[in-house]
């Protein structure tokens, strides 16, 4: 096998066993006591920036290779699916492991300016995370993408608490619980479809789901529904998104910032199995409407891109889950753009800090406010962004569905909403300055924190630039992922036909037989 054909195990791989090296190399803790915890510190940035700069490129090595319509199938042990572990990537994941690692290198560049240093193994964590967001999005199995739900949350509740802080402590006391919850949930509903199927394999159950009848089918459906549930909940869908704007609120800027794609997960899931909304992208700017701070704002906004992504989804159509993937790309980068901005933002506003009241002006008015204003149309979807193209394909998409009058009520409405909470909230934020407070007095954001964040914003243009390649991608993508005869065939063989070889009639209702 040559080095493409590893691609798939090789972006789980890298980051995990980064994350190894990471644990031996240590770092400084909260408290960095003399130049011993300070070069540990500063080795494990550079070994962590590194390592997330070659998943980044491996990313784009996945996503030329996939380009051409070829799905990557890599059995682990080479044992033959549907019996061993089976890592697929298709355009679909191809895209979301690369997505990954255009939120994750950023995001890690603007941590390494400080964050990093208010607590212990932040990188370490950083890469566990990465591999759970990658095995996620490449594993061609239902049990091992639980397994790879869990080794993401696990690393996510240490990033949740880095820092520590008695609302980031409670928000996070609220995510694990829930989670732990999903999780059990998640458990349930995978050993309901294996009872049924006695298979887990993606391609394997989407042969014999439809083979079955009565009680079984009722209860394959039971279970597909606890699922539902389950990555509902993972992706923040209403109204099960009510954890989401606390917890993004709560934790720190770059951890809520690399969070953005952790809701991507479960819409990915939601693609992969189930393949709703309209209320969740309601939910969300009405959230974002009500908002007292500038990051509980954000959070909100992360719900109602959700809502818009589900909406395309919901549709079934590929048209439809084409626009849907376009517009998770750019609604992606934004937030984690505006997470890292809205941090840089609260910075310079002395007490006022994230809070939306007036306060003194802030030290970059021109820099941040413009960047600001860019984010906030790409949110909003004003042209000629990437937000506005997304919705536009979204809303061809839905012209001949019986749904159409309520997807362009709510689209259209729930982008007007937004503009108009994030206008209030620039306004507070730029123009309603309090003269008898003194002015910020730094010099501005560092060239890393600005860098970090511009490269989000500029990606999320770079989206609309390219926007005719992009959609090429996507199109092809959500035809791809309809293809379920062609995926089976990819990862069970030529002529695969799925059998249950072991379950047999009990001999009772073998004799009525004879």
């Amino acid at each position: 096998m040559t080095l493409p054909d590893h691609l798939p195990v090789l972006v789980v791989l890298l980051p995990a066993l980064t994350a190894v090296a990471l644990l031996f190399i240590g770092d400084g803790g909260a408290e960095l006591h003399g130049g011993h915890g300070q070069r540990q510190l500063q080795w494990s940035r550079r070994v962590s920036l590194a390592s997330v700069a070659l998943f980044a490129l491996l990313a784009a090595l996945l996503v030329a290779r996939v380009a051409d319509g070829t799905l990557l199938v890599y059995r682990v042990g080479e044992w033959p699916a549907p019996f061993g572990i089976a890592l697929v990537v298709d355009r679909l994941g191809a895209m979301m492991v690369a997505l990954t690692a255009a939120v994750a290198l950023p995001v890690l560049l603007y941590a390494s300016g400080g964050w990093d240093g208010h607590g212990r193994h932040f990188h370490p964590m950083f890469q566990f995370q990465l591999m759970g967001l990658a095995g996620a999005f490449v594993t061609g199995d239902l049990f091992n993408l639980f397994v790879f739900f869990e080794v993401l949350l696990i690393a996510s509740y240490v990033l949740m608490l880095h820092g520590q802080g008695r609302e980031r402590f409670k928000a996070g006391l609220h995510y694990v619980v829930l989670n732990l919850a999903a999780s059990a949930l998640f458990l349930v509903g995978v050993a309901l479809l294996y009872a049924m199927t006695g298979t887990l394999n993606l391609a394997d159950l989407a042969l014999r789901v439809p083979q079955l009848r009565g009680s079984e089918a009722a209860l394959a459906q039971a279970g597909g529904l606890v699922l539902l549930v389950v990555f509902g909940f993972k992706a923040a869908m209403a109204p099960l998104a009510v954890w989401l704007p606390a917890t993004y609120a709560a934790t720190s800027a770059p951890v809520a910032a690399l969070f953005a794609i952790m809701t991507k997960v479960g819409v990915y899931a939601l693609l992969r199995v189930h393949g709703l909304a309209l209320a969740t992208s309601v939910v969300g700017v009405m959230g974002a409407l009500a908002a007292r701070t500038l990051p509980r704002l954000v959070a909100w906004l992360t719900v109602a891109s959700v809502g818009t992504v589900l909406v395309g989804i919901g549709l079934f159509d590929t048209a439809a889950w084409s626009a849907a993937l376009y517009y998770l790309l750019n609604s992606t980068l934004v937030v984690a753009g505006m997470f890292l901005l809205g941090e840089i933002v609260a910075a310079q506003r002395g007490d006022a800090a994230d809070h939306l009241v007036p306060g003194p002006a802030v030290g970059q008015p021109v820099l941040l406010g413009l960047a600001m204003l860019l984010a906030a149309a790409s949110a909003a979807g004003l042209p000629p962004l990437p937000g506005f193209i997304g919705k536009l394909m979204l809303l061809e998409a839905s012209a001949a569905h019986p749904w159409v009058g309520a997807v362009w009520a709510v689209v259209l409405g729930a982008g007007l909403l937004t503009l108009v909470g994030l206008a209030r909230a620039g306004s507070i934020l730029f123009w309603h300055v309090r003269e008898d407070l003194p002015a910020c007095t730094m010099s501005g954001a560092s060239l890393r924190l600005q860098g970090a964040t511009g490269l989000l914003l500029a990606m999320t243009v770079a989206v609309s630039v390219f926007a005719g390649p992009v959609q090429q991608y996507t199109a092809a993508a959500a035809a791809q992922l309809a293809d379920r005869a062609g995926y089976g065939r990819a990862v069970l063989g030529p002529g695969a036909d799925s059998v249950r070889p072991y379950r047999f009639d009990p001999p009772a209702a073998a004799e009525t037989t004879r």
